[in-house]
Order: structure tokens, then sequence, then C-alpha cells
């Protein structure tokens, strides 16, 4: 008899901004499982691109054009979300990114800041991770069961250089995930998960411009990143999807509030 363990089969599982290379890599993956996945996205031709992809491989998937800052066009995902499979049991909250102007590059100070652009990195960050929260995570209250997947990242954990801004927000997708956990088992059950992925670093459209020169060869800041790197590499998007499966399936339903590094052993190298 199959081992059931880590099953996510016919569970529905929201991806936002699930349509980038991450995203792409974890819809596949679990679509493959046997769970129903809906990604949620503001570019409708690649999110429409994958969920045709994975409906031609025999995976179930649903592609809802999404605005994770907008509190309307989300309620309005949930109904047509709950039209199509009547439950939701996990949220990945993949949305993300980051903005030149919240970053500061070795030639420029902190008072190089564009306080603006820094506001606008921690807003779609941190609340466009807090609002989807919001909306989807009533639906499982109801149930008495789901389970919320934040992204976190390296730069959470330590603060990284030029990066202000997005390690900043990242940082409160931690403290949130860790706050959230408690109030939902507290006052809702045990039933309620909520953890975070904190990935190292994996080349994506995000960061291709900090970790490869113009003709593709990796970054002096790529260089030193996997000098720091135990592995002595970057990661492949496809070595998130263990800790995922973990974390959306039953096996990890004694696990909340944590923040689970994949890097690699970036985060506990030290010299």
């Amino acid at each position: 008899m199959m081992n059931e363990l880590f099953s996510v089969k016919d569970k529905v599982i929201i991806l936002t901004g699930g349509s980038g290379i991450l995203g792409a890599c974890m819809a596949g993956h679990l679509a493959k499982e046997g769970a129903r996945v809906v990604i949620l996205d503001r570019n409708k031709a690649a999110g429409d691109a994958l969920a045709a992809g994975i409906r031609a491989s025999g995976g179930e998937a649903l592609f809802l054009l999404s605005d994770v800052l907008d509190r309307a066009v989300l309620e309005q995902n949930r109904q047509d979300i709950l039209k199509a499979y009547g439950r939701i049991d996990v949220l990945v909250n993949l949305a993300g990114g980051n903005q030149a102007g919240a970053t500061i590059s070795p030639d420029k100070t902190i008072f190089d800041l564009n306080l603006d652009a820094f506001r606008a990195v921690v807003e779609l960050n941190l609340f466009g991770t807090v609002l989807p929260t919001l909306v989807f995570a009533e639906v499982m209250v109801s149930q008495k069961k789901g389970s919320i997947i934040n992204i976190s990242s390296e730069s959470a954990l330590r603060p990284l250089t030029r990066v202000v801004g997005y390690g900043c927000a990242k940082a409160a997708v931690s403290n949130f995930t860790q706050y959230l956990a408690g109030e939902l088992a507290i006052k809702f059950g045990e039933g309620l998960r909520v953890n975070a992925m904190a990935p190292g670093f994996f080349l994506t459209e995000q960061n291709r411009a900090l970790m490869s020169n113009p003709d593709g060869t990796p970054s002096g800041r790529c260089n030193t990143i996997v000098a720091h790197t135990p592995f002595r590499r970057l990661g492949q998007p496809e070595e998130l999807l263990g800790t995922l499966q973990w974390l959306a399936s039953d096996a990890s339903s004694f696990v909340t509030g944590t923040v689970t590094p994949i890097d690699g052993g970036f985060d506990a190298f030290s010299i």
C-alpha cells in the first residue's frame, strides 16, 4: 500500500505570483503529484501558458488574473476558486520582488536610498503576503484546516549588502509567519498551520542583474555568494520542492511557525 504521508493529491493549492521561474516549477510539480493548482498572477500570458501546459501534461490547473495588493480582486479570486473546487487547502505566498531604487550599489550610500522604491518593495513583499493570507485564510478557518506557506529569504535571516528594502520586507514576512502561526492555532485550532521557506540563492529574473554580468557570466556578487555557500553552487528550483511538499502535506501536521532555510548551508557558514 502506498505511503500517503506526503500526499497532496486532490488538495487545492493556490500560488500567488505563480507564473515566475520558481512558481512555475512548484505548480508543475504539485500538479504532477495530483494537486489542483490555482495560479494567481498579474501576467495573463504567462499564467495562461503555464496552466495550459500543466493541463496538457495531464494535471489540473486554473489560472486567475490577480493583484495581491487589491483586496477586491483577491476576494473575486476566492469566489472563483470556491466555485471551481469548493475549498482551499494550501496557500503559497510567492508574489514578491525588488526594485533598483531600494538597493544600495557599491558606489552609493544609505543616504541615496529611494524611499518611494523602498516603500513599494515593502508593500509588495509584506502586504502582498498579508492581504492574500487574510482573504484566503478565512476559508481555511471555516474548514478548520489549512496550510499557509510564506516565502521568506536568506536576506531575512541575516542582513545582506545592497538589498536593504527586500531584506527588511522579507524579515517582516518571517515575523508575520511566526505571529500568525500562534494567532491561528490558538484562536481557531491546530488544523491551521503557517510556515515559511527561506530560499538561499537561486537565479531568477528578479535577481539576474545582480547575479549575472551582461554576457551571462557570474557576477562578482554571485562568486562571493558561492564562495560562502558550503555546497559551492547556486540552488536549482527543483530543490525547493521537497520542503514545499512537506509543508503542504499532512507530513508536517505538528509543524507551525517555522522558517526553513534552503540554502546549501549559506546561513550556517562562517569564516
